[in-house]
């Protein structure tokens, strides 16, 4: 696959984190945490604005890689002053070669206005703070990888999967499903050794 080499690794955050700090009254919340993928971001997203529903402004940023080398990047102002938050937020991101990671920053008003350029810095300090809270790692990019199959094969296919060293869940319902989460670099070469194993049996979905 074109930019899944056994080499290629990924900045992102290490863990989720948050970092508070006032600024003339106003109070920032700096939320991040490491996303596999646009959904997971915009999720991520939704929930801080649920829990701080109450607050002034919850500024969105994430940076996304959607295959390959492609990468998606989002912002939004979330009714500040044009290019005063998301873009700024988003930046930290650029700045330190980050991917796979999702950030709202939340802000409660504090009585006195602080221009476009205390905005900046403050959207952009809440975003690397919380960066150096949660810490920076290397990934490899992963992928998800949905296998069903009967019981007869069902031992066989977690021998596998636990040979190749993957994250997965199991549901043992009237058939069994295996939700992995492997290796981009690798995965061709599981389903490979899936559909060898199982005689075609098994149904292999990514997602």
């Amino acid at each position: 696959m074109d930019g899944a080499d056994d080499g290629e690794r990924y900045r992102t955050v290490a863990e989720p984190a948050t970092a508070r700090f006032v600024v003339r009254g106003s109070e920032f919340l700096g939320h991040v945490r490491p996303v596999e993928g646009v959904e997971e971001a915009e999720s991520f997203v939704e929930s801080v604005r649920e829990e701080y529903a109450d607050a002034t402004h919850n500024v969105p940023a994430y940076r996304v890689r959607t295959g390959g080398d492609l990468l998606r990047e989002y912002a939004s102002d979330d009714g500040e002053p044009s290019g005063s938050a998301g873009k700024p937020a988003l930046n930290v991101f650029v700045g330190r070669e980050l991917e796979n990671v999702a950030a709202v920053v939340t802000r409660y008003y504090g009585g006195t206005n602080l221009g476009v350029g205390g905005l900046v810095r403050a959207y952009s300090r809440a975003v690397n703070e919380a960066v150096d809270r949660a810490g920076v790692v290397e990934r490899r990019p992963h992928e998800r990888l949905s296998i069903t199959v009967g019981y007869d094969d069902s031992g066989t296919v977690r021998g596998i999967v636990e040979s190749a060293d993957c994250e997965f869940e199991a549901d043992y319902g009237a058939e069994v499903s295996f939700d992995v989460r492997v290796p981009v670099a690798e995965a061709d070469s599981l389903r490979d050794r899936l559909r060898s194993a199982t005689s075609g049996r098994a149904t292999l979905e990514t997602g």
